[in-house]
């Protein structure tokens, strides 16, 4: 009887979710930002946002999530899941919850609500200088506009909302261009687009 052990099993690979969990992200950003920027006045048209923050950017990216688990990318985790939440969690809030407020206070919940999530994006932002110039950018990008919609929900300030619809638009833009890159360069099998690694 031979000695020899046999191979141990080697565990399946999966796909780098990252293109998905960001691209969930830029898409669901940019519809949404497009109405705080207020280019799209009407606001009975917002409720466009609320199927794609259910699907898209909540289910998809929290999935995308739980496969950079999979993946032991303890970062990619912890954004795609909480970002994904963010919109689930933003999908019930709009539709359940702001019509029962009362129209006085509901501001104070709003700005609450975007003030935790800024808290949160802004201590992410610290650990993706560790990542890619393209995804501490996100980060950057993201924090701002998680601050001006705080401030201009507090302040009952549509000026800044509008700016920081803009500054979404943006955050949209540079999450687009890292799923672009990150689904270009795996399909290429090479670099293509360039997303500047920061660690060393």
């Amino acid at each position: 009887m031979s000695n020899a052990q046999a191979p141990a099993p080697t565990e399946p690979q999966i796909a780098d979710p990252g293109p998905l969990g960001l691209g969930a992200f830029a898409l669901t950003t940019f519809v949404l930002s497009v109405f705080n920027a207020n280019l799209i006045a009407d606001k009975s048209l917002e409720a466009v946002v609320l199927p794609l923050a259910l699907w898209y950017g909540g289910t998809a990216q929290f999935l995308a999530g739980m496969w950079e688990f999979r993946k032991g990318n303890t970062f990619g985790a912890l954004a795609f899941s909480s970002f994904g939440s963010f919109w689930l969690s933003f999908a019930a809030y709009v539709h359940f919850i702001a019509p029962k407020l009362p129209p006085e206070h509901a501001y104070k919940a709003t700005g609450l609500f975007l003030l935790a999530w800024g808290i949160f994006t802004a201590y992410m932002t610290v650990a993706a200088t560790r990542i890619n110039a393209v995804v501490l950018s996100v980060f950057v990008a993201l924090t701002a506009t998680f601050g001006l919609l705080c401030a201009g929900a507090l302040a009952r300030e549509d000026s800044i909302t509008h700016v920081g619809g803009w500054v979404g638009l943006l955050t949209a833009v540079l999450a687009w261009y890292g799923s672009f890159a990150g689904v270009t360069n795996a399909t290429w099998k090479r670099e293509a687009l360039p997303t500047w690694p920061l660690a060393r």
